[in-house]
């Protein structure tokens, strides 16, 4: 009688969306409690935007050596480790009183959570075919978006009954319970789980390179740096995560200062453009995956859908820059972010397509341009503001979408990041 196949592998989707979840969860709680922690301890908003890009650049700066780290130690351990870390700081953070603390706190707070998105990565590598990735990646960023969805207004409700701190130590709460649960659910190899059968293990490693290549390898940066594809996938995402970190940063209080939202009505206005990203992400992933199986060229997949996403995104913020009514600044806000998952969608599925067994490295190096270019968002966009405004300040958020979308005509899906270990297996 044949074994049917277990699914156990969509637990480690589900997971992954829980972590990223928390992650942005962690994020946007500064900038929901921003007019209260301004009001309270009197500091300015190029102050605040400082906190955010200290977050941004320790963030930016360990996702290297946090995606190598989790090559050599794996995700199990690299991953509760990492979440129980932000989540602390997290909690920590509604403690702090003097501006210094705080930059110092969200520092430590960026450090710890610069694994997820690279050793989640590489585990769906381990633990997925490639006919299924973007949606793999897809439950990742739904985690990511859905995060404002739910955190802004939670956050909004936390704070209005209970003061901005409890905001802090709740989130923090919840994070070390799922740090928890992935410990004692998941394994770094499929086939270490109990819950996975013999089934489940064949039909991961039918479309998955290097399935019996078990070998520690230090990451062939050289080679890596020799190429445009290494280059230009990290440079994309800095120009998505430009606009995304707009996003994160000052969305509520350019919803209440620029277009008279109250608090209240601030917590849904807020969460809307996050469900578009979600809706996007999930369009892109399984439209990529059904034509990969139908066996179009993922060349003609991930390229044209990041680099129209990234242009439609383009569109609809000058939309919404321009819109004279509020909650069809809003729409538009929303139809931006929708787009805008598309790239995200292509570009993390991208990296596992170009890299194989580094998939953990190349999705670090991936990260770490895109939020040492995304760290600029807060403070620039800060400056614009105060100089220019909020409508001027959107439209040149803009402009990082026109840029993305040129860096993508460099990048090729179907073409595998070329370097001396892949020599090897091929010879």
């Amino acid at each position: 009688m044949i074994e049917k196949r277990t699914n156990y592998r969509w637990a480690l989707a589900v997971f992954g969306m829980l972590m990223t979840f928390m992650s942005y969860m962690d994020r946007v709680n500064l900038s929901v409690a921003t007019p209260a922690i301004i009001k309270e301890l009197h500091f300015t908003i190029i102050e605040i935007g400082m906190m955010q890009t200290a977050f941004f650049v320790c963030y930016a700066l360990f996702m290297i050596p946090s995606g190598t780290a989790t090559e050599f130690f794996g995700h199990r351990k690299t991953l509760p480790f990492a979440l129980t870390w932000w989540s602390v700081f997290t909690a920590i953070t509604a403690f702090c009183q003097q501006f210094w603390t705080w930059v110092f706190v969200r520092g430590l707070f960026g450090m710890g959570e610069s694994p997820v998105f690279p050793a989640l990565n590489a585990a769906f590598s381990n633990w997925f075919p490639k006919q299924e990735r973007a949606k793999a990646v897809g439950f990742m960023l739904m985690g990511s978006h859905s995060g404002p969805i739910i955190g802004m207004p939670l956050a909004v409700f936390i704070m209005v009954n209970w003061g901005w701190r409890w905001v802090f130590i709740s989130f923090g709460l919840m994070g070390l319970v799922i740090a928890l649960g992935y410990w004692i659910l998941i394994r770094t190899h499929p086939h270490e789980s109990s819950f996975v059968n013999a089934a489940e293990v064949q039909y991961i490693a039918d479309g998955r390179e290097f399935a019996t290549d078990e070998r520690k390898l230090m990451p062939p940066w050289k080679d890596f740096f020799g190429s445009s594809q290494f280059w230009a996938i990290g440079l994309q995402l800095g120009m998505a995560n430009y606009i995304s970190y707009v996003f994160v940063s000052w969305l509520p209080l350019y919803l209440l200062e620029a277009r008279h939202f109250s608090l209240k009505e601030m917590g849904f206005a807020a969460a809307l453009p996050s469900l578009g990203i979600v809706l996007g992400n999930w369009v892109c992933a399984f439209a990529s995956d059904y034509l990969v199986k139908k066996g179009v060229s993922k060349n003609k997949i991930r390229t044209p859908f990041a680099s129209i996403g990234l242009l439609m995104c383009c569109a609809g913020l000058y939309l919404a820059a321009t819109a004279t009514d509020r909650w069809v600044t809003v729409l538009w806000l929303t139809f931006a972010l929708a787009f805008l998952g598309f790239n995200m969608n292509s570009a993390w599925t991208s990296c596992t397509d170009l890299a194989g067994r580094f998939a953990g490295t190349v999705s670090g190096w991936m990260n770490f341009c895109g939020n040492l270019i995304g760290a600029t968002a807060p403070p620039l966009t800060a400056w614009i503001v105060t100089v220019y405004g909020w409508d001027s300040a959107i439209l040149a958020t803009g402009l990082a979408g026109i840029i993305g979308a040129i860096i993508w005509q460099f990048v090729k899906p179907d073409k595998p990041l070329q370097h001396r270990y892949l020599t090897e297996n091929q010879g």
